[in-house]
């Protein structure tokens, strides 16, 4: 008779999974992807290594799991503050701005992880997946713009994509491992808020340009 495993060995083989899952998380975030090796993720889990390999069949799928996991939280916050409609367009990209680079500086090493450290293939294309899911929020909130007439007719899947280039590439550099802690973080923060709500076509600002 073959075997079928009750609902407390499901249950007890979730929980070791989602305990690995979450040993995982906590090593990313003290040490970056550099550090996350199955060991030592076993052994903030308390698990034996193959306990790890009945859940996933490598670290990278181990990883792809962390980092989605790890992205889902940035863009629920990303998309929540962007998506406050009561409030004009340039404010509504400034916050989402503002929230997204305070909360990587907050938590430097996962943020950097999550950002730009070299990783396995199957992790690239979990970043690449949210990298395209910040544009799409940014593409509806552009949209949104355009149909309200705060903002000039443009291409805003190429806005968006530039703009969350943008903000990547300059937190780069202050989220690295060898770069200085805390220094010119408000600047850094208001600069690139301005940086990216300039870059937005206003529609005011393409009137008068036209009058002139």
């Amino acid at each position: 008779m073959p075997y079928r495993p009750t609902e407390r060995t499901e249950a007890r083989k979730a929980a070791t999974r989602e305990r690995i899952v979450a040993a995982a998380l906590e090593q990313l975030a003290e040490g970056g992807y550099a550090s996350a090796s199955v060991q030592a993720v076993t052994a903030r889990a308390g698990v034996a290594t193959g306990s790890v390999y009945r859940h996933f069949p490598s670290k990278g799928d181990l990883f792809a799991e962390v980092f989605r996991r790890a992205s889902e939280r940035e863009m629920t916050v990303f998309e929540e503050v962007a998506a406050d409609e009561l409030r004009p367009t340039v404010e509504r990209i400034a916050a989402a701005v503002e929230a997204f680079a305070r909360r990587a500086l907050a938590e430097p090493t996962r943020a950097y992880a999550l950002i730009a450290e070299p990783v396995d293939p199957a992790v690239e294309a979990e970043r690449l997946t949210f990298r395209r899911g910040y544009r799409d929020v940014l593409i509806g909130v552009l949209t949104q713009g355009v149909e309200r007439g705060e903002l000039a007719p443009h291409d805003s899947e190429t806005l968006a994509a530039a703009l969350v280039g943008a903000i990547g590439e300059a937190l780069v550099g202050p989220l690295a491992p060898d770069a200085a802690r805390g220094h010119g973080r408000e600047s850094l923060v208001a600069g690139l808020v301005q940086f990216c709500t300039s870059a937005l076509p206003k529609e005011e600002t393409v009137e008068r340009t036209l009058t002139i």
